[in-house]
């Protein structure tokens, strides 16, 4: 099977990183993959195989004819079986192609977020609907996903398969040896030894500086904390349009020197594995691949319960779920974590067992190649 993958750009986001390791994975499982960026961008994906950069400019994305025609040609050239649209642009670009130009592989959209809580104007949901309209099948990476999907645009009800996300166990930092479990036994006796002197606690968090991502919040919980733990430190991994407001609400608060904004990081596991808590107290997420590799770290967990998150933070079992913008109960779960650390490891052994056994990208790439060749064969009837 011959397979294309559409990105927006090369960068170090979810969406663009999942997609260039699904590709990977897909070409070890003996498809052919090429991976083709609409826009310039600085990121360097780990794709081994064929990239194609059109290095688009347009500024009315709707109407850039000359894209739809370059990206055609791309498809004319490469002859693929089936086209994969991963977020941003990548779906119009996709769907405005073929109904100009008229080629017939089938488009598979990859739906990673709650769609509702970004389209609020009523044009934009009817442009959205008519490509929604066009597209042959649809991966939500969550139930929640899907069901937000169907219900604000039931025409996609048919055409709708869940398949999440999934990590690299293959990574630095992995556990899939035994010098990496004494690793992880080492972290655990550092968490203890920390947690009992009640001064040297660290919590992370791993997100770019987007409204989404609620980094406001946190620094509201993380000063709640501050009161029982006044030597706690919170680490902030990535950047993005935000940082320098919440560096300044951080300075606003009176915690600046506490909270450690460590910007893009190449490796932000080593962060995570070291952690006594990953919190995620995002607003908005679809399902966030960020707390699987807190599970596969054996990091706690603790997060809003939004979008799909309870599809993998079991609440209890797997890590502790809070109700949206409950900001004490926020820091109480915390608090709780972090001093019940026989409660605390059972949660982190069941989470690992979890990402494991159901979220390698090995597994999920499986389920993508069997939903690419139902709809490959569904066309053929």
């Amino acid at each position: 099977m011959k397979i294309l993958q559409i990105i927006q750009k090369p960068q170090l986001r979810g969406a663009e990183m999942f997609a260039s390791q699904l590709s990977n994975h897909l070409q070890d499982q003996g498809h052919e993959v090429i991976l083709v960026s609409l826009f310039k961008g600085e990121g360097q994906l780990s794709f081994s195989g064929k990239q194609v950069h059109l290095n688009l400019r347009a500024k009315v994305r709707w109407l850039d004819y000359s894209g739809f025609k370059a990206f055609t040609n791309v498809i004319k050239n490469e002859k693929p079986d089936l086209i994969q649209a991963n977020a941003g642009d990548t779906l119009k670009y996709a769907i405005l192609s073929r109904l100009l130009f008229g080629w017939k592989q089938a488009i598979v959209f990859r739906n990673a977020s709650m769609v509702s809580l970004y389209i609020k104007n009523p044009i934009v949901k009817i442009l959205n609907g008519f490509l929604y309209k066009k597209v042959d099948a649809i991966a939500s990476v969550s139930q929640q996903s899907r069901k937000d999907l169907n219900q604000l645009f039931p025409v996609t009800l048919g055409k709708s398969r869940v398949i999440p996300i999934g990590i690299e166990s293959k990574q630095s930092g992995g556990l899939g040896t035994n010098e990496s479990g004494n690793k992880i036994e080492a972290q655990r006796r550092s968490r203890e030894v920390r947690i009992g002197k009640k001064d040297e606690i660290q919590l992370v968090h791993v997100g770019g500086f987007s409204f989404e991502k609620n980094h406001k919040g946190l620094l509201n919980i993380f000063k709640r904390l501050l009161l029982d733990y006044p030597e706690a430190k919170l680490k902030l991994i990535g950047d993005g349009p935000l940082r320098k407001q919440t560096e300044e609400i951080a300075k606003g608060l009176g915690i600046f020197d506490s909270v450690e904004f460590l910007g893009f990081q190449t490796n932000p596991m080593q962060f995570v594995q070291n952690a006594d808590v990953f919190v995620l107290p995002s607003i908005i997420e679809g399902l966030p691949g960020v707390v699987l590799e807190a599970f596969y770290g054996q990091t706690p967990v603790v997060a809003y319960d939004v979008g799909g998150v309870r599809e993998v933070v079991k609440n209890e079992e797997t890590g502790i779920l809070v109700k949206k913008g409950d900001e004490e109960g926020f820091v109480e779960e915390i608090k709780k974590t972090i001093q019940n650390p026989e409660e605390t490891n059972k949660r982190v052994k069941e989470a690992y067992k979890l990402v494991q056994k159901e979220y390698r990208n090995e597994v999920i790439a499986e389920k993508f190649s069997s939903y690419y060749k139902e709809i490959l064969d569904s066309q053929r009837l």
